[in-house]
């Protein structure tokens, strides 16, 4: 079970996506667990063949269980999995469960009655039928029975939209007699009471992670104004040659240059674990996004560094869409090194944020907003954006932080080089 915030403890195996015996390879969605902030598909960081699972669906195990057993490639041929899975028979044969069925030699055809379990057998089928987590969340949230929804999603998938479908054609005749606007009026207080008893988990989760920055994490604070006259003149020039689908936003050459300055001071990207600074292996940039229903999340995009600004633009428009529709992958969740937020949208101008552990920085934006600006003497009116730098002081300090700013201006001056 991965770690899939500061403040998890535990998860849900809702779904397993995969079954004993298949192949898979690095970087495929295994299995779906449930948090306190949502559904979380989770990757495979190898390549192999699954060979059991030790946890079962709807089983709540704590962070660091072991969820399945996987035969790496290259370990099948050398057959080194059976020592890896002798040690498992000496703790099959103690537990007397074997020799009480044994020792009931009648209950055998008591065994052959459940014949029937055949047939409940084949109902957890459904449960692997092509839907996404959210869906999913709907369906029982509204009593829509998964099997009998026709997906309309890529590859046949069933998504919210079908369930949603699927709810108001079956709530339809009930309009006629005038008893039924009774029970339509209850069920909708159904799935609003489950939405904010997941709201009232997330605010929880949110606080515990805070509580613990605040607590633990020795903070510092650094903000600067930036002058965006050359970077927003850039980027209309820029959008003219683009078509309507393709145009960039502003807030991608602000993660851009996150990132390159980043790569002249390691010591802000990375963790803090077990007394000591851990860099990190690359450049993930976690990008604060709020939900509909309240709260936030900051999932990763990686190697932003090495990304272009319209891959930065597919990456983040890939992000929010997942985000709101509740389908996140467990290495963008856990691999954030750094994270940016911005609150432009909602007109706030400065931006002071709490690192989200076990991250050692965090960087905010405000609004670009007009502004008197002096230079070489002349006093004129520049697009200005307020950037700051939450800082923890066990890793770096504030001159390395005032000069990761400094950094960060120079890169926004010459935007033809993000």
């Amino acid at each position: 079970m991965p770690s899939l915030g500061a403040d998890m403890e535990a998860g849900t195996l809702v779904q397993w996506l995969v079954k004993p015996g298949d192949r898979i390879k690095r970087g495929d969605v295994i299995a779906v667990v449930e948090t306190e902030k949502g559904a979380i598909e989770i990757e495979v960081f190898v390549n192999g063949i699954v060979h059991s699972f030790t946890v079962q669906e709807g089983e709540k195990v704590p962070v660091g269980t072991v969820l399945a057993l996987i035969a790496a490639d290259g370990e099948a041929p050398a057959v080194p999995t059976p020592p890896a899975i002798k040690p498992v028979p000496p703790i099959a044969p103690p537990p007397v469960r074997p020799v009480t069925p044994a020792a009931a030699a009648p209950p055998p055809r008591a065994e052959k009655q459940p014949a029937p379990a055949p047939g409940p057998a084949l109902q957890p089928s459904p449960a692997r039928l092509r839907i996404s987590p959210l869906a999913m969340r709907v369906a029982m949230e509204l009593g829509v029975d998964p099997a009998a929804v026709k997906g309309t999603g890529p590859g046949g998938a069933i998504t919210r939209f079908d369930v949603e479908a699927a709810a108001k054609a079956k709530a339809a005749p009930p309009p006629t007699p005038p008893a039924a606007p009774a029970p339509a009026a209850l069920k909708p207080a159904r799935p609003a009471m489950m939405a904010a008893d997941k709201q009232a988990a997330m605010r929880r989760a949110i606080a515990a992670a805070m509580a613990r920055s605040k607590r633990e994490i020795p903070h510092y604070y650094l903000g600067t104004r930036i002058d965006m006259s050359r970077a927003m003149a850039w980027l209309r020039e820029e959008n003219l040659k683009r078509s309507v689908n393709d145009r960039l936003l502003y807030s991608v050459m602000l993660l851009k240059a996150v990132a390159l300055a980043l790569r002249d001071f390691p010591e802000l990207n990375g963790f803090w674990v077990d007394g000591a600074f851990k860099p990190g292996e690359g450049i993930h940039v976690g990008v604060a996004i709020s939900l509909r229903l309240g709260g936030l999340v900051a999932p990763a995009i990686h190697d932003v560094d090495k990304k272009n600004l319209s891959e930065i633009m597919t990456g983040l428009h890939d992000l929010v869409k997942r985000v709101r529709a509740g389908v996140l992958r467990s290495s963008e969740i856990a691999d954030a090194t750094i994270t940016v937020t911005s609150l432009g949208e909602q007109g706030v101008e400065h931006v002071f944020g709490v690192i989200y552990p076990p991250q050692v920085a965090l960087v905010g934006f405000g609004k670009i907003v007009e502004q008197p600006w002096a230079q070489a003497g002349m006093v004129g009116v520049r697009p200005v954006i307020m950037a700051s730098l939450s800082g923890d002081h066990r890793a770096s300090d504030g001159h390395r932080g005032g000069l990761f700013l400094a950094a960060l201006d120079r890169l926004l001056q010459e935007p033809e080089r993000l």
